[in-house]
């Protein structure tokens, strides 16, 4: 959902899909990302999942310790999804190769709520399903 989100949000801005995964992939091999087409595209996807993943495994693993992230998974997802967006802000994306954006109060915003609602919440909420079983 995250990236689908991501795509929507930032096509409405004009940046296209490829523009963007590469983007993503800048956070490994720098700038020179936006030079290698479907390769580096592919890359960027490729981290952006495996990043997903780790965020779930992350939430999974503490539930595991913590069961009131199962009990109350919508507060808690809501809790977990603004964490992951201030974690990839101020922790991954400095430690990468990526560029440096100005900051943007509405992009900020729109990223916590993306955040909110495509990372955290449906990650708990899984959770909350496969622990139920």
């Amino acid at each position: 959902m995250d990236i689908s989100a991501a795509l929507i949000v930032y096509g409405r801005f004009g940046l296209l899909p490829m523009r963007l995964l590469q983007g993503i992939a800048a956070g490994l091999v720098g700038p020179r990302s936006y030079d290698g087409g479907l390769a580096t595209a592919a890359l960027g996807l490729f981290c952006h999942y495996f990043i997903a993943y780790s965020a779930a495994t992350v939430y999974f693993t503490a539930s595991r310790a913590m069961p009131i992230l199962i009990e109350h998974f919508i507060g808690f997802g809501a809790f977990y999804g603004i964490a992951v967006f201030y974690f990839m802000q101020y922790v991954v994306i400095p430690f990468s190769a990526a560029a440096r954006r100005p900051f943007s109060m509405k992009m900020m915003v729109i990223g916590v709520v993306i955040h909110i609602l495509c990372v955290g919440l449906p990650i708990a909420t899984t959770i909350r399903f496969v622990s139920r079983r």
